[in-house]
């Protein structure tokens, strides 16, 4: 027990445990959209499009992730714009916007000549966050569950049946620009705690799990926010104790609970369902 008490008894860690529970409620959640339309790629591109608008930020004095949903709002402007008119696929303007952002980043990036600054972004600093970050993280997780409820019928339909979506007056790719728009802060949030290189961890990594042992859609949702979590947690109690990066930790255990639903996958002989007609039937 003094295991698990002893980190609590210290302010900055409760509220870094508090922090995370946050991020990965906000991440898992949407996470598990993404997965569901196979745009993991989009997401981890999204997050490392975001180092321009950290660095510039940066120089200018401002904070660094407003730079960061700012930069991350215009590529998924950037992605619209490339793809407008049917000539270039998703997938090669995902990597056109990815490759030239995160180039531009890293060229910012070396004339600061300082990288010191930048390793609480590129690889999260849960354990520093302050009563100011807590309650940006806490209006972030509120703002992205309630649209997530009020728009659940566009999210799911425009997911499972663009066809019929369209037909009965929905417009997919609206909808899609809403979920990258909403992809956006989320993103933001995850860079806090595991920073740009391991935001994956949790917006992915608990989707992909919870889709291997679930098939209701609102289940998975359900199980991924578990999983998240629980990595979350155990990963900032861990990282405490053997004094090594908290980030990197949350991610590994995110990485560890999705290794437990492959193994229970193999027991039940299941497959994933990652279908969006699959995981909304």
């Amino acid at each position: 027990m003094n295991w698990l008490t002893e980190p609590l008894s210290y302010g900055f860690m409760r509220t870094g445990l508090l922090a995370a529970v946050l991020v990965s409620i906000s991440c898992a959640a949407v996470g598990t959209h993404v997965v569901a339309r196979r745009m993991s790629f989009l997401g981890d591109a999204l997050a490392h499009t975001m180092l321009p608008g950290i660095v510039i930020a940066f120089l200018l004095g401002a904070s660094l992730l407003g730079g960061a949903l700012v930069a991350a709002v215009i590529t998924v402007l950037l992605i619209a714009l490339i793809t407008r008119g049917g000539r270039v696929q998703e997938d090669a303007a995902i990597g056109v916007a990815f490759t030239g952002m995160f180039a531009i980043g890293v060229m910012l990036l070396s004339t600061t000549n300082s990288f010191r600054d930048f390793t609480h972004i590129l690889f999260g600093n849960i354990l520093g966050v302050g009563d100011g970050d807590l309650v940006v993280l806490g209006i972030i997780t509120g703002v992205v569950l309630l649209l997530l409820l009020l728009f659940r019928r566009e999210f799911e339909l425009t997911a499972v049946d663009p066809q019929h979506a369209l037909a009965i007056g929905l417009r997919p790719d609206r909808v899609r620009m809403g979920l990258l728009l909403l992809l956006a802060p989320t993103i933001v949030a995850g860079i806090q705690a595991v920073g740009v290189l391991l935001t994956t961890g949790l917006l992915i990594v608990p989707a992909a799990g919870a889709f291997l042992v679930t098939r209701r859609f609102r289940t998975t949702m359900l199980v991924a926010v578990l999983i998240g979590v629980g990595a979350s947690l155990a990963g900032v109690l861990i990282s405490y104790h053997a004094g090594v990066s908290t980030g990197a930790t949350i991610a590994l255990c995110a990485c560890i609970g999705f290794a437990a639903c492959l193994g229970i996958a193999a027991l039940r002989g299941t497959t994933a369902t990652t279908s969006p007609k699959e995981a909304t039937e």
